[in-house]
């Protein structure tokens, strides 16, 4: 799962005026370290102006079509996403880390369910795979889509979007909200606030019909929603949010005071392989004292975000600064992000290679 695969550049295609839809060839011996569940990432490797850079995108395609993409989308200031859309062509190679991420409920061809997105911009990525692969897969289940954008010149995917409405016009409801074009209804224009969320339960989504909610977008506009739909009764297990890296603040860490020796030692398990290293409890996180011990542990945001991080404690006790991936039950089984996590015991055990 850590280890990066040179991946050939099967095509780029031109989406929108500041995004770039890439896909890849995959080799047939590596179809199956490839295979992805709707909602997961693929993170990305590259050296850009002599700096290695990681950066994690969206799945966009169904699992059915078996054809790996992903959205770049132009960010001020992004390095990578920035370089990719200027560089990146149909024959290049870039090295690519195997599926990850738990943005995704199980599916059942016997449900009959519905489910609701709401999504900001790039946050369409992931709601591509989970929509298309949802409604191939349960053929009773209904997708409802609230997506919002500054105009419909940014709309990503739309005519996709579009194509897909026509294929499922009784199971698949999308509606757009924009924040700097006029529409006709008055609820579909502006930012998706707290009240904007809640004018959209109390006029336009029965809640007590939804099975399931995913959210993908800036952390401010994912956390009202998340707030509006749980005082509308909604369980917050039933609510899955992913969030953009570049909208959460960073973060300092807040030195805690030291329980027994100041060093720790710390075994990680990666790829099948133990590596012990020694780190101060309070003056790095795991990843980065890992990091500059030499093994390369999985990673991109350091930012508690993306989870390529995600490791499980076996052994010993660790303390996280921030949380924006894992879920509660995730966290109840052991796992945590080793790029905020900083030892509490003397001794620490963590392995990178258990998924559940």
């Amino acid at each position: 799962m850590s280890k990066f695969y040179p991946l050939t550049i099967d095509s780029v295609k031109q989406d929108t005026r500041d995004t770039i839809v890439v896909s890849f060839a995959v080799p047939g011996e590596l179809q199956d370290s490839f295979s992805y569940l709707p909602g997961q990432h693929l993170t990305l490797r590259s050296q850009v102006n002599g700096e290695e850079l990681r950066r994690s995108y969206s799945i966009c395609s169904a699992v059915q079509e078996r054809r790996l993409r992903v959205a770049i989308k132009r960010a001020p200031g992004g390095l990578f996403s920035n370089w990719a859309n200027d560089h990146l062509q149909a024959g290049q190679q870039i090295e690519v880390m195997p599926p990850m991420g738990q943005f995704n409920v199980p599916l059942d061809a016997a449900n009959r369910k519905h489910y609701l997105a709401f999504a900001a911009g790039s946050g369409i990525t992931p709601m591509m795979s989970i929509i298309k692969t949802t409604l191939l897969t349960e053929p009773r289940s209904r997708f409802t889509l609230v997506y919002a954008n500054r105009a419909s010149s940014s709309v990503i995917f739309k005519d996709e979007l579009s194509d897909l409405k026509d294929s499922y016009l009784d199971r698949l409801n999308v509606v757009y909200v924009m924040s700097r074009e006029q529409q006709d209804v008055e609820l579909f224009n502006g930012r998706i606030d707290r009240a904007k969320c809640d004018a959209f339960l109390a006029s336009w989504i029965r809640l007590d019909d939804i099975d399931a909610a995913f959210l993908c977008g800036p952390q401010q506009m994912v956390d009202a929603i998340g707030e509006s739909l749980q005082a509308h009764g909604l369980p917050k297990s039933q609510i899955k949010t992913e969030l953009f890296a570049a909208s959460v603040p960073a973060r300092n860490h807040a030195a805690r005071p030291v329980i027994g020796s100041s060093q720790c030692e710390v075994t990680v398990i990666v790829d099948g392989t133990h590596n012990v290293f020694t780190m101060d409890k309070e003056k790095e996180s795991v990843l980065e004292a890992g990091l500059k011990s030499g093994i390369d542990l999985r990673h991109s945001c350091k930012g508690g975000v993306c989870a390529t991080c995600r490791c499980k404690v076996v052994e010993g006790k660790v303390d996280m600064d921030a949380n924006y991936a894992l879920e509660d039950y995730e966290i109840a089984r052991g796992f945590v992000l080793s790029c905020q996590s900083f030892p509490v015991t003397d001794k620490l055990l963590l392995d990178f290679d258990q998924d559940n």
